[in-house]
């Protein structure tokens, strides 16, 4: 059962704190119905408005989530500006959290993305769990045939918990897909590089930054080349189009 949402930026996320979250995942099994959650930040949220009205639709598969979990302090902060209060869990903390608390000796773990050498790297930190891999091509956002392949992959896998790790709105496209075939089971979190912090082969943000709510400047710094654009160009977008909703809300 889904909680009531919060309304911020035309994005419906669930005010859910980390604990009430971990509680509701920790219910899933392999025979559970198949569920997807979502972590929009900054990055996401710009894109949604950015292309409204195109195809796919991506604010329809932000809308059907099973989970909207708000995974940037920026829009938290911004939210709470509008009087609207957002509960962060990020989707690194949330699959650290997973990984020491929920995830069972003998599970089966799908995931979608990385490469060959991250799954032995997760085999070696919890060698009781059972990995399963996927790895699509590269240009997955324009490329429906390998999309739908990925989705095909999650649902048979009858996996308990999939990762999808291939960036966004690819990951996401791909975990709504999986939705419309009907006999997947589990639940499939839309997390990025989470298990890069996971298995340390991407370092984050020191504690201290992300209390304070920098890791993006953390990430930013260190990884300038890739990043550079989102943050300092597309970034910025998100506070006039705060300044916009707050606008017409009121």
């Amino acid at each position: 059962m889904r909680t009531e949402r919060r309304n911020f930026l035309d994005v419906g996320f669930d005010a859910l704190p980390v604990d009430a979250l971990i509680a509701r995942i920790t219910a899933v099994d392999v025979a559970s119905p198949y569920q997807y959650l979502v972590t929009p930040n900054v990055d996401h949220v710009v894109r949604l408005h950015r292309q409204a009205g195109e195809m796919p639709d991506l604010s329809g598969v932000y809308r059907d989530a099973d989970f909207c979990i708000c995974d940037s302090t920026v829009l938290a902060r911004l939210a709470k500006w509008r009087g609207v209060v957002l509960p962060v869990v990020t989707g690194s903390d949330l699959t650290a959290l997973l990984f020491e608390r929920v995830v069972r000796t003998g599970d089966r773990v799908a995931i979608v993305g990385g490469d060959e050498a991250l799954v032995l790297s997760l085999r070696a930190i919890f060698p009781s769990v059972e990995f399963v891999q996927h790895l699509p091509p590269m240009g997955l956002a324009g490329n429906a045939e390998a999309r739908h392949a990925a989705a095909r992959f999650i649902a048979g896998t009858k996996a308990r918990f999939t990762f999808v790790c291939v960036g966004s709105p690819q990951q996401e496209l791909i975990a709504a897909e999986v939705a419309k075939l009907g006999d997947a089971r589990g639940l499939a979190l839309c997390v990025g590089a989470a298990l890069e912090f996971l298995t340390d082969r991407q370092k984050r943000a020191p504690a201290l930054a992300r209390q304070l709510g920098l890791e993006w400047a953390h990430r930013l710094l260190t990884n300038p080349r890739r990043l550079g654009r989102r943050y300092r160009g597309e970034g910025p977008a998100i506070f006039l189009l705060a300044y916009r909703w707050r606008r017409s809300a009121t």
